[in-house]
């Protein structure tokens, strides 16, 4: 699981004012004006779109509308950027990290750098033991394996992935480790209600715009968050602190300066000083990060978005993405009312339309399930043939085999004979079930 940690992190680089309580969160929600991360797709059945943010879901959650949450538990389908429970997922991500067989940091990085990184991780390594939290202590997990869980092998990741983790090993993140995200804790609580669950990215569509970075562009990106983590060490400052952006959603702000930031899951190079020289390749970098993370990510989901609401016209979807895909220009919304659609914001107090169900009828738990599903009829109904097949073969031994399958297509045109036994079905489905 530790390619999702990683990608899931908050990265959003702007040091804030941080807030000491859930009393001094919501009283200021309520003086800023709650808002929400819901809109609604205007179609029947409805369809929704709701922003989250990549922190753990406890964080958050009691602070959501509740008109999003009726929201996601009246739709047959939940969508996600990533199919965030299948396991290839997973490895997909942990594999498009590492470099190729064989190489290491030390054969790309400068010598200079890759020291400053293996000092910075020596430090990481020695604070950890007080960063733990009790809980962690109690389940038995120590300083050793958590750092062996989350950069034991940091020096075969590609130099991005190295920048991300460098940007995001601090006390919070690793308290709040074993917490679901909002993302992952929607798409398991979508399993366990047996919603429909799919995704509109693949992993290489993430992955593939960090790895192209040039490696210029890393090491400079890279130097500028070693120089911003070694300034905190040296003036004792706390490394990250993310209850400005927990503030900032929960109060349903819709900035874009801070919530592309969260989405696009890298931090903010500009937003800390910059030497003159240096300032326009920082701003390359952002404006490549928000051109490939952002805005053609946005008219890519727009797309198959669309492409579900045309594919299943009788489905009412909860799509789940990052908040910074629904704010600033162009976004998903700005895309889809390009596509044709209607999508309005959904205020905090707007009663959410409940759906009349068949609870007779059981739903296929996810996309996944519900084609190998399809598979499997089709296999049945097939194996099922052909063993009528046989059987009419082995009761009737005088045919010919021209007699024989002139009767057997008049029940079934075009099917092969596969000369099966119960047993023999009973192995192939199992073995379907395993695979599919």
């Amino acid at each position: 699981m530790l390619s999702w940690w990683l990608v899931s992190l908050f990265l959003i680089g702007i040091f804030l004012r941080p807030l000491h309580s859930h009393d001094n969160l919501s009283a200021h929600c309520e003086d800023q004006g709650r808002n929400s991360f819901l809109w609604t797709i205007q179609r029947s059945p409805p369809a929704y779109l709701f922003g989250t943010i990549h922190v753990p879901y406890n964080k958050v959650w009691q602070y959501i509308p509740e008109n999003s949450k009726v929201a996601f538990n009246e739709s047959d389908s939940a969508i996600f950027e990533l199919d965030l429970t299948n396991p290839r997922t997973m490895k997909a991500l942990a594999d498009c990290q590492m470099l190729p067989e064989g190489e290491s940091l030390s054969d790309i990085l400068p010598s200079e750098l890759l020291s400053r990184l293996e000092h910075h991780f020596h430090f990481i390594k020695s604070i950890l033991p007080y960063w733990i939290s009790e809980d962690q202590k109690k389940k038995g997990l120590n300083s050793d394996y958590i750092f062996n869980t989350i950069a034991g092998n940091w020096h075969k990741k590609r130099p991005v992935w190295i920048m991300l983790l460098v940007n995001a090993l601090t006390k919070t993140e690793v308290q709040s480790r074993e917490i679901p995200v909002l993302d992952l804790f929607l798409a398991q609580q979508a399993e366990k209600d047996g919603k429909m669950t799919g995704a509109v990215e693949k992993v290489e569509e993430q992955c593939v715009p960090l790895n192209q970075l040039n490696l210029s562009q890393v090491v400079f990106a890279l130097n500028q968050i070693l120089n911003k983590q070694e300034q905190m060490r040296a003036q004792a400052r706390p490394l990250l602190s993310r209850e400005t952006l927990v503030m900032h959603y929960t109060c349903g702000n819709l900035d874009s300066l801070i919530f592309n930031r969260d989405s696009t899951q890298v931090p903010a190079l500009l937003s800390s000083p910059v030497a003159p020289s240096d300032v326009e390749q920082a701003r390359l970098i952002e404006e490549y990060f928000q051109h490939e993370l952002i805005d053609k990510r946005n008219a890519r989901m727009a797309q198959r978005v669309s492409y579900l609401l045309n594919q299943y016209p009788h489905t009412s979807f909860f799509f789940a993405f990052g908040a910074g895909h629904f704010v600033g220009n162009q976004t998903v919304i700005d895309r889809l009312g390009q596509l044709g659609y209607n999508v309005i914001h959904t205020k905090p107090d707007q009663n959410i339309t409940r759906l009349m169900r068949n609870t007779s009828k059981k739903r296929p738990k996810n996309i996944r399930e519900r084609k190998r599903q399809e598979r499997l009829n089709q296999i049945w109904e097939k194996l099922i043939i052909d063993r009528s097949r046989y059987l009419q073969r082995t009761s009737n031994p005088d045919l010919t085999d021209k007699q024989f399958q002139h009767k057997s297509n008049s029940a079934q045109q075009g099917t092969s004979s596969l000369m099966i036994n119960l047993p023999v079905l009973v192995f192939l489905l199992g073995i379907l079930n395993l695979v599919a």
